[in-house]
């Protein structure tokens, strides 16, 4: 399984307006419920409960926003690059640049275990990163995605 059998064109979006932490989590809600059946201000409220326990913001410019819901069958990705940074009150300290989401269903932990593990993977190269933010648009962010994954399962 690839990240971009997760993560649909659709669900990448880089965002050059001021956003807070709340407001990425309700535009990769909103991003997230395409292509399920779940609406995204549930997902938003996944996301949020998460958060409230401990922040997703792993380090380097990078959080990984995670959740379970009953409702859905596969797990869905979605990948929000915000240039100009957001306080996602990190584990270093430093703004976030780049927000990766998974959610998935409940009874399926070790496949979102791995999924995310994938994500901070992917995710742990600094001159990936650095392109990934410096990306010109969502198409060429999900392309330069799917070219570091390349053969790999």
């Amino acid at each position: 399984m690839r990240l971009t059998d997760l993560l649909t064109p659709e669900r990448v979006a880089i965002h050059h307006d001021h956003l807070d932490k709340a407001g990425v989590i309700k535009s990769l809600g909103q991003m997230l419920a395409k292509g399920t059946r779940v609406n995204g201000a549930e997902i938003e409220r996944v996301l949020m409960e998460r958060e409230q326990l401990q922040s997703t913001g792993i380090g380097e410019g990078v959080a990984i926003p995670h959740g379970a819901l009953v409702q859905l069958d596969t797990q869905h990705a979605g990948l929000l690059v915000v240039p100009e940074g957001v306080d996602f009150a990190a584990i270093d300290g430093q703004a976030v640049y780049i927000v990766f989401a998974v959610i998935g269903p409940k009874r399926a932990t070790g496949e979102h275990l791995k999924t995310l593990a994938r994500v901070s993977r992917l995710l742990r190269n600094r001159t990936f990163r650095e392109r990934l933010i410096a990306s010109e648009s969502a198409t060429a962010a999900h392309g330069l995605i799917a070219a570091e994954e390349g053969d790999r399962p």
